[in-house]
């Protein structure tokens, strides 16, 4: 497990294009056959990938960064398959992963195992993890289970689909709100007008992109911003100081994750375009 640890708000402000990208993107996920985890100091997420081929992969704990004999002994987590169909075992309760489905496992949970229906066209699972102090049960959700909003209009290039799958009215959680944004085809920019949110930190992780297409992740305090390019199946933290915002050179889609002391969907300090530098 790779440990990142987040610069502050002055140090960011002198960082060079390899400094952000080693800082804040994640372009190691979806490794075929393994699991991948990035543990971050910013509200101690852990980000990461399972994509099970020829054999299952557990969802194993790493006693030095976590201090815990399983997994979910202090956490819970949210999962999302990008891939094909899959299966996840929790505590031997079979859960059949279509596209786009999502589980949430709460904390207490002591078997976690990824598997793929089919090893030649594996599910790609996609997970984020906060500390959690209470259990809360397993819940499975299937994509038609989500909560959809349309946002943005065509004439702005932002029309899309918010999908919200872990959110209060929906499941109860720790910490965790997770969900799914698509862009319409012709549209290209998410997040914009853009905010922040002091009381939580955020991750993206851009897919449903090209080979030659890349998004343009916007990133910084309102009044200084950098950029960081990113390809299909890459992922950026965000710390609470920061924009998250983005432009691809395509539509695209993006699972977005957030954790902190507020789990309300719409507590955002909204920042006008106007001020943006």
């Amino acid at each position: 497990m790779e440990v990142r640890y987040s610069p502050d708000r002055v140090s960011f402000k002198k960082m060079n294009t390899g400094e952000l990208r080693k800082a804040f993107l994640i372009d190691s996920l979806f490794q075929h056959g393994k699991v991948e985890m990035i543990y971050s100091d910013i509200d101690r997420s852990i980000t990461g990938s399972a994509v099970p081929t020829n054999n299952n992969l557990k969802l194993l704990a790493s006693r030095k960064e976590m201090a815990a004999d399983y997994f979910t002994e202090r956490r819970e987590v949210g999962i999302i398959n990008i891939g094909e169909k899959g299966i996840i075992t929790v505590d031997g309760e079979k859960f059949l992963m279509e596209h786009k489905d999502c589980l949430y496992i709460g904390r207490g949970s002591k078997e976690v195992e990824f598997g793929s229906s089919d090893p030649v066209k594996p599910a790609k699972f996609y997970f984020t993890s906060y500390p959690a102090h209470k259990e809360y049960p397993v819940k499975h959700l299937k994509f038609t289970d989500a909560e959809p909003a349309k946002l943005g209009e065509l004439k702005n290039a932002n029309k899309r689909t918010i999908y919200k799958y872990i959110h209060e009215k929906n499941v109860k959680t720790c910490q965790l709100v997770m969900g799914l944004t698509e862009l319409e085809t012709g549209c290209n920019w998410n997040t914009m007008p853009v905010h922040t949110h002091q009381r939580r930190s955020e991750v993206y992780m851009y897919f449903n992109l090209s080979e030659d297409s890349c998004v343009f992740h916007f990133l910084g305090e309102p009044d200084e911003t950098r950029h960081i390019i990113v390809r299909s199946g890459q992922a950026v933290l965000s710390p609470s100081y920061s924009i998250h915002s983005g432009v691809g050179t395509q539509n695209y889609s993006f699972i977005w994750s957030m954790g902190g002391e507020n789990q309300d969907f719409d507590d955002m300090d909204w920042v006008e375009t106007k001020n943006l530098k």
